[in-house]
């Protein structure tokens, strides 16, 4: 199992001429290392790397690891619908030294469940880190079937699933069949505890870009037995987690961080920025829950 808790799903920010901002990159790197964030997934969906050539995608990772410094896993996306190409990004994304990697299924072509079988096993094989299986059909078309689940689950290397799919009994059934040490993260942040109790060991979490250490404590206390504790964070937060989706996943989260200080930047075409309408959802959210002050 390559973490336990809160992995925080972290955006890119970019300058204004469009460039990766690495000195805020690291600001962000240090707030969720002073804050108990578990883990660091980069390059992921909320990381907008499928808006970046290779080499950039890469050369963020190799940043990422090497201001981290072990201190916790770094893990990165490395996803395609073109296995060829996933293979080569995989071997990429292996020599910066990451922890793990976290592969979507094939979006737009998409496949079958055997294409999916031999989509990871071929991954798997170019990889020389353990693999998290992405599953988040609202934004490929395609699901990994339970059954291929336990099928992938027992290819060595692939450790784990995030499972976006947002459905419950999705989870339960991957649960049932899969064995204890294959680990099961929430990629819906309104239903962690649900998932958690599910068998489910964290979250990989865009709310946690801004609320890390609330989101490593709704982990932490449930799994000290807390659930009381751990639900009321879940419900603290669930209106304001739901308005980082009132427009399409990273545009509110990159408002958000703006909200709190950070000069993130405006996404990269042919995302655009906030609404001024999901600004001002956000604000009014952020104020209750007492994120920001008014």
């Amino acid at each position: 199992m390559l973490f336990k808790g809160s992995g925080v799903a972290i955006v890119t920010p970019f300058k204004e001429n469009g460039e990766i901002n690495y000195p805020e990159m690291e600001k962000l790197l240090d707030f969720h290392l002073s804050n108990d964030t578990d883990a660091i997934i980069v390059a992921g969906t909320t990381g907008e790397a499928s808006a970046m050539t290779d080499e950039e995608q890469v050369e963020l990772i190799d940043f990422t690891v090497k201001k981290i410094n072990h201190r916790i896993p770094v893990i990165a996306g490395a996803g395609s619908n073109d296995t060829r190409h996933g293979v080569g990004l995989t071997k990429m994304c292996c020599d910066t030294g990451i922890d793990g990697l976290l592969q979507v299924t094939p979006y737009y072509n998409k496949t079958t469940q055997e294409g999916l079988m031999a989509h990871f096993e071929a991954i798997a094989d170019a990889s020389t880190v353990p693999i998290i299986l992405y599953d988040v059909p609202g934004r490929t078309g395609m699901s990994i079937e339970p059954r291929t689940v336990k099928r992938l689950s027992e290819i060595d290397g692939i450790c784990g699933l995030k499972d976006a799919t947002g459905n419950i009994s999705y989870t339960i059934e991957v649960k049932r069949l899969v064995g204890d040490d294959f680990a099961i993260y929430s990629g819906n942040d309104d239903i962690v505890v649900p998932l958690l109790a599910a068998g489910g060991h964290g979250v990989i979490s865009v709310a946690a870009n801004c609320v890390p250490k609330e989101f490593h404590e709704l982990c932490a206390k449930f799994f000290r037995g807390d659930l009381e504790g751990s639900l009321e964070i879940q419900l603290k937060y669930k209106e304001w987690i739901d308005a980082l989706f009132y427009e399409v996943n990273p545009i509110p989260v990159r408002k958000a961080l703006e909200l709190m200080g950070y000069r993130i930047g405006d996404p990269r075409l042919p995302l655009v920025k906030a609404s001024k309408s999901c600004e001002k959802e956000l604000k009014r959210t952020m104020i209750e829950a007492g994120i920001i002050h008014g």
